[in-house]
């Protein structure tokens, strides 16, 4: 088994003064890594219905797709607004340095449909948290919520209270 945290380079100062970037490129370019990272984030949630799993702009798409594919289930996307070119809903948010929105499209999912959300990181899960609300407005379940890091120290799980989440590496 690869130490998936050696793979993770600290960028100082991104995108701003005071920030430690957690760039996980390093994991990503190891083969043998990044297929450990998805297979044991996929192995949590083996065996549950889920029905696809949502990745967040970027990062969140390269291991949300590649969960998606070990599942053998459909991949929804959710992008920053006017990036998806069909009917949005958007759901805004704090980031540790500032604030945005993201939007998925109006048809995504379907009431009922069991959905996984995979990303990178979990700061202060002002993000994920805007991710929740977009699958429940369109009458999703979130089944589970996974990344690759979380940054224990921030307390992000505050936000997403009620949902099941798993981390692979834990910053504290």
């Amino acid at each position: 088994m690869t130490d998936l945290k050696a793979l993770i380079r600290d960028v100082p100062d991104f995108p701003k003064k005071g920030i430690i970037f957690k760039d996980i490129t390093p994991l990503l370019k190891d083969a043998a890594a990044f297929r450990q990272a998805v297979k044991q984030i996929v192995e949590k949630y083996k065996g549950r219905k889920v029905d696809a799993v949502l990745g967040i702009e970027a990062r969140g798409f390269i291991i949300g797709a590649a969960a998606a594919q070990e599942l053998g289930v459909g991949f929804l996307p959710v992008r920053k607004p006017g990036k998806l070119p069909y009917e949005t809903l958007s759901a805004s948010y704090e980031l540790e340095y500032g604030s945005d929105s993201l939007e998925i499209h109006k048809d995504a999912l379907s009431k009922g449909d069991r959905i996984l959300i995979v990303d990178d990181l979990l700061a202060t899960g002002g993000t994920m948290a805007a991710c929740c609300k977009l699958v429940e407005s369109l009458g999703g379940e979130v089944v589970g919520i996974a990344f690759l890091i979380e940054l224990g120290f921030l307390n992000g799980r505050d936000k997403l209270t009620g949902h099941e989440i798993f981390s692979l590496i834990d910053y504290e």
